[in-house]
């Protein structure tokens, strides 16, 4: 390590609750011996899918790939994180296949206030990315409209009847300031609204963490899955505060290009990087610069 250089971690890195939950889920079922599979990757990481993979468990992709699964006693199906559509529970039960739930609890509340709310004859406006996993389970619990909205344009430009009653909810690891500010732009609208924050608390202590962090930093290294939201969120607050920010998978990428006199050198990861991940970089940064 240069004279005087120093390697910091972000106060929160790494496993969040919930997938921490959801992958020793995988693992404990592992034990068991039976046909392991995950509706979708159980986590937003490569290398964790990698892992598993290795070991046995198998992803199904879709629908019709779990209607395609044979009625069988021997085989449990995980349910990812970012949680599942409603219709999927019931092709489960229809198929009389075990059902592991390893749905994160702070989505799970989102799947009720969606629902119900719904019910109620609320629009739900979910802020966060069309085509993710977890907006996409949102969604499916969903008995009536719903929209997603992924920035301030989107909620510029965002209409409905005046009448029309609204319920507006967040991805868990959607950026904390950019929902506040979309909420902003709605409740200017002057619909009648009621705003459920469901960003989790770690989402938002790790933004704020990688956020500080960066902002004394003159390298920031930011270590998730490419298909990560919540580490690509991280990666766009730390390029705000730190002009060399890189974003990688593994060690393998990272190829860097200290500027000169570095003094600081800032490490923060998504919520789906193992602690193995982040001390290998942690390690090699201090080793060889």
């Amino acid at each position: 390590m240069g004279v005087g250089m120093e390697v910091k971690l972000a106060e929160c890195i790494g496993f969040c609750f919930g997938v921490k939950r959801a992958v020793d889920t995988v693992y404990e079922q592992i034990k068991n011996g039976k046909n392991i599979y995950t509706y979708g990757a159980i986590v937003n990481n490569e290398e964790v899918v990698k892992d598993l993979a290795g070991k046995g468990v198998r992803v199904l992709e879709s629908k019709e790939a779990l209607e395609g699964l044979p009625e069988s006693g021997c085989a449990s199906v995980v349910i990812r994180a970012h949680g599942v559509p409603e219709e999927v529970y019931g092709i489960l039960n229809e198929k009389k296949l075990e059902c592991v739930d390893a749905t994160c609890p702070f989505v799970k509340r989102i799947h009720r206030i969606a629902e119900k709310e719904s019910r109620d004859g609320r629009h739900i406006v979910i802020v966060g990315n069309a085509g993710h996993p977890e907006v996409e389970g949102i969604i499916g619990w969903c008995g009536g409209l719903v929209t997603v909205l992924k920035n301030e344009e989107e909620a510029e430009k965002f209409t409905v009847p005046e009448e029309e009653k609204l319920c507006i909810v967040a991805q868990t690891t959607f950026n904390y300031k950019k929902f506040h500010n979309i909420v902003e732009i709605l409740e200017k609208k002057g619909y009648n609204s009621i705003v459920a924050d469901t960003i989790c608390s770690a989402t938002e202590e790790r933004q704020r963490s990688a956020r500080t962090l960066a902002a004394e930093a003159d390298v920031m290294i930011v270590i998730g899955g490419k298909h990560s939201s919540n580490t690509r969120r991280l990666y766009e607050i730390c390029c705000e505060e730190c002009v060399h920010t890189y974003f990688i998978q593994t060690l393998d990428d990272l190829h860097l290009e200290l500027p000169k006199a570095v003094r600081l050198v800032g490490i923060t990861a998504g919520a789906s990087t193992p602690n193995k991940l982040i001390e290998e970089v942690q390690n090699y940064v201090r080793i060889n610069f």
